[in-house]
């Protein structure tokens, strides 16, 4: 009788574990890795609805308070310590990185702890963001550092892939690997439509509500135009400036925040999609708005949108397909 082989154990690490795109590919991963084959765990600082949503999926969480995104020499520090004796107490046979904080901090710490195999996947690169050069300039020395240290860096879309390429010594770590999601049922939408006036049209979108999703351009576009209704689905720490744009211009009766609704409800409250970011990786809200067949409207062509956009179909981007091709990574 042959010896049943042991499982391998793979520990995601996160800074935020709210409900974004880098928390859902982290679930998804998580919870559709290969159970003959690996044990998956998840390490998170800021805890949120990923962590309800894994802990309800019976997957295994390890909370690191010290690790937060902003940047803080200090804390910066204590999240290394954290996430040491975490990788050496858990012994896992790979880290999946993931976010640039937990990327650089976790990727050093799995180094020196002596974890076999390191993957980092770079959810759109943080050096792209329309900052300061000062910023831009140690955002792209973090990255640079992280790719360095890991053994694999996934990347989401051949845009990035280009990019990620031009790092010194890294080319070769670069991997595509798109995201992939199986769209479920559509609801009625009708938490969406209920709060607009009856046959109107309504362009919708679903973010974070943070300066990289740029919601703030969809209330312009209301603003100059009397007959557009726009849902604004999500929640983030630009809220309370939204809020007050959309009493400032007057459009509380056509521009309306909804707060966490899930895709399928929202979507199916939609008659158009619109995803207006300045910075995307391979954003899933996209992904989920072509599957519900919405058109498209007021969309930014950065990171991977484009390559959504122009799919012929939609197979390329399923779920069964970005797990079969990152465990060939692990």
């Amino acid at each position: 009788m042959s010896p049943v082989a042991e499982k391998k154990k793979v520990l995601f690490v996160i800074t935020k574990a709210g409900w974004g795109g880098a928390q859902r590919y982290v679930y998804d991963l998580a919870t559709n890795l290969p159970r003959d084959e690996f044990e998956a765990c998840v390490a998170f600082g800021q805890p949120g609805k990923l962590a309800r949503a894994l802990a309800e999926a019976g997957i295994k969480t390890h909370p690191v308070g010290t690790l937060q995104r902003d940047v803080s020499l200090a804390g910066d520090v204590r999240s290394f310590i954290a996430l040491f004796r975490l990788f050496r107490s858990e012994r896992p046979s790979i880290v999946h990185l993931n976010s640039s904080k937990a990327g650089g901090v976790g990727a050093l710490a799995a180094r020196l702890a002596g974890v076999p195999r390191i993957v980092f996947t770079a959810h759109g690169w943080p050096f792209l963001e329309r900052r300061g050069r000062a910023w831009r300039a140690f955002a792209w020395a973090g990255s640079w550092a992280t790719a360095l240290l890991a053994h694999a860096v996934i990347v989401l879309s051949k845009h990035d892939l280009a990019i990620g390429g031009r790092l010194p010594f890294c080319a070769a770590k670069m991997r595509l690997v798109y995201n992939g999601r199986d769209l479920p049922p559509l609801g009625s939408g009708e938490a969406i439509r209920a709060a607009f006036p009856k046959g109107v049209r309504i362009t919708g979108t679903i973010g974070e509500l943070t300066a990289n999703k740029n919601q703030i351009a969809l209330v312009e576009a209301a603003r100059r135009d009397p007959q557009m209704h726009v849902a604004l689905v999500g929640e983030g720490e630009l809220r309370p400036m939204l809020e007050q744009k959309i009493r400032e211009y007057g459009l509380g009766s056509r521009v309306k925040l909804f707060g966490f609704v899930p895709a399928e409800e929202a979507l199916a409250g939609f008659d158009a999609f619109s995803l207006p970011s300045l910075k995307e990786g391979l954003p899933y809200v996209l992904i989920e708005a072509r599957l519900a067949g919405l058109p498209v409207v007021l969309t930014n062509r950065v990171g991977g949108v484009g390559e959504i956009l122009d799919a012929p179909d939609m197979g390329t981007f399923t779920l069964s397909r970005m797990v079969s091709e990152t465990v060939k990574l692990y």
